[in-house]
């Protein structure tokens, strides 16, 4: 009883963390049609800044604090240079942001080399329950990641950013009509979804530890998350984070990694197959 507890403790916190990356990830598809195939490396630059901040002896809560905020200010000003010129044809705006994923990936590359760099936990420890012991940090994970898909649903639909964000999608050239800034919309929403995976790698590495290719196995599920759960609306992409997540960590638990990664994108292929939609399909929060 014990193990199964201590098994599906973990496959939650992972699931915690897909969730996190796929709210940015679904949220930029969502609105500008498009899928960011630089998302992982934002989340890439997210463990990097909390590393670079305990590297120079400052409070590592600064750096993860400081992470979504210089990710999403990064994103909002690539948004406004480059992706923001490409939207007229989707597939070469997808083609331009795996080429800034890229850059991204060997610049830091470049700077920490083809090392695994640790950052310790925050909160250290375990909490007991009885004869089991769950991870002190993992378990904040969770509680964070709750909090954060509480407030997105909550400014998406209960501000009035969120009703221009919501009109932006349902029709822009209404929205451009009415006085809407999509323009802007789409940088603040561009640099929201960079946020999100900032403050996702910010929370991981100190459990996944910092290298170069951190970002890439969190894109992959991610996308496929998207894929599964539905564009379109806030519940399809956390829908599919929570069954790709709960699939990607449990089945490790019964067969061997690299089988069980394939037969998670298989069943993810098949799913799509038949559901192309995905899970929960439509329009707004």
């Amino acid at each position: 009883m014990a193990n199964a507890f201590v098994a599906a403790f973990e496959i939650l916190s992972f699931g915690a963390i897909i969730v996190l990356i796929v709210l940015g990830l679904g949220i930029i598809a969502s609105m500008m049609g498009i899928f960011n195939f630089a998302q992982g490396e934002f989340v890439l630059l997210g463990a990097y800044v909390t590393y670079l901040a305990y590297a120079k002896g400052v409070p590592i809560w600064v750096g993860m604090v400081a992470a979504p905020f210089l990710v999403g200010a990064l994103g909002f000003v690539l948004e406004a240079l480059i992706i923001r010129r490409f939207y007229a044809a989707p597939i070469v705006a997808m083609l331009g942001t795996y080429a800034l994923g890229l850059i991204i990936r060997e610049t830091v590359r470049g700077l920490i080399g083809g090392f695994y760099l640790t950052v310790p936990e925050p909160v250290g420890g375990s909490i007991d329950i009885g004869a089991m012991h769950i991870s002190a940090w993992r378990f904040t994970i969770i509680v964070i990641t709750l909090m954060v898909m509480g407030g997105c649903y909550l400014l998406l639909s209960r501000t009035s950013f969120g009703l221009r964000v919501r009109a932006t999608l349902e029709n822009p050239s209404l929205a451009r009509a009415s006085g809407i800034s999509t323009p802007l919309i789409y940088g603040a929403t561009f640099a929201f979804g960079a946020a999100l995976a900032g403050l996702a790698g910010a929370l991981i590495v100190p459990v996944f530890s910092l290298f170069a290719d951190l970002g890439l196995r969190f894109l992959i599920q991610g996308f496929v998350a998207v894929m599964v759960g539905g564009v379109g609306s806030f519940i399809g992409p956390v829908a599919g984070a929570g069954v790709i997540g709960t699939l990607s960590a449990a089945l490790p638990w019964v067969m061997a990694p690299v089988v069980a990664d394939v037969l998670v994108f298989v069943l993810a292929i098949v799913f799509i197959k038949f559901r192309p939609q995905g899970l929960i399909a439509g329009k707004g929060v």
